[in-house]
């Protein structure tokens, strides 16, 4: 191992296995100025490869991109034992109609893609319908993470009795009041586990999108019901990756720019040593 590596040597008494990783992961979003050189991304994979474990196509980057380009992006990060993500683009195509989404799940596997992103913020679909959704990406054999924020659409929230589990909700007018509600979040994404979602990812907002502010009682909420393994947290900026690796250690699944890599490296390093 070269001296530039010698500080980080994983090896078989670590907690945090080599990839392809299952916990401990590290998702980064391609740079905005790939879409101006293939150069920049390739050098990203030759010199932190090791420590990326997948790339996501964030704000529908993608649909701006001819789809040679694409495929040698997504062939280049597979070469890196990475997965690719979609990004949350399905919103945006679900406005053409239900049909669209499954000509959308057809192309992403086409052109490589291992993991189709669902905003279940941005989708604003009845919880049974972004349940069919999800088992379609999955039965077309590619992986599906949904992403939840804390806060939801008031009319979006049970009351009472309609709490329960599965339970049928009356349609109500929509609102535009957005509430808080940790409990909801974890109900709809342990639906989701259970449906065949891979991982959940949990949007920035209003839980930790500064270092400052986290929410600890969120994050540990959503931690102790669905587990380190099965979540992801957006780390908005390096401190808040510190936050994460302080109190919940090196196995924590992390999405991060792609400036931040070596740092939070350094850090899940020490938090093993540690």
């Amino acid at each position: 191992m070269s001296f530039y590596y010698r500080w980080k040597n994983f090896d078989e008494n670590e907690d945090r296995p080599e990839k392809p990783r299952r916990y401990g992961v590290t998702e980064i979003r391609v740079p905005h100025c790939s879409l101006l050189g293939r150069n920049v991304i390739q050098d990203i994979f030759e010199s932190m490869g090791q420590f990326v474990d997948g790339l996501k196509f964030s704000g529908g980057s993608h649909s701006l991109m001819p789809r040679d380009i694409i495929k040698e992006v997504i062939n280049m990060a597979h070469k890196h034992d990475m997965y690719v993500s979609t990004g949350d683009w399905a919103e945006h195509l679900l406005r053409r109609g239900p049909s669209v989404f499954k000509e959308y799940v057809e192309e992403c596997k086409q052109l490589g893609f291992d993991t189709i992103e669902l905003n279940a913020g941005s989708l604003e679909l009845p919880e049974e319908t972004l349940l069919r959704y999800l088992r379609l990406i999955k039965s077309s054999g590619l992986k599906a993470k949904p992403q939840f924020s804390v806060k939801f659409n008031k009319s979006d929230i049970p009351v009472g009795r309609d709490r329960a589990f599965g339970a049928y909700i009356v349609t109500t007018p929509r609102s535009t009041e957005f509430v808080e509600d940790v409990d909801l979040l974890v109900r709809r994404a342990e639906r989701c586990l259970e449906a065949g979602a891979d991982m959940i990812t949990i949007d920035a907002d209003d839980v930790c999108k500064q270092a400052d502010s986290v929410r600890a009682d969120i994050i540990a909420k959503i931690i102790g019901r669905l587990g380190v393994e099965k979540t992801m947290f957006e780390a908005s900026n390096l401190r808040t990756s510190e936050w994460f690796i302080k109190h919940y250690g090196s196995n924590v699944n992390l999405f991060v720019d792609h400036s931040q890599v070596m740092d939070l490296e350094c850090l899940r390093g020490c938090s093993l040593e540690g």
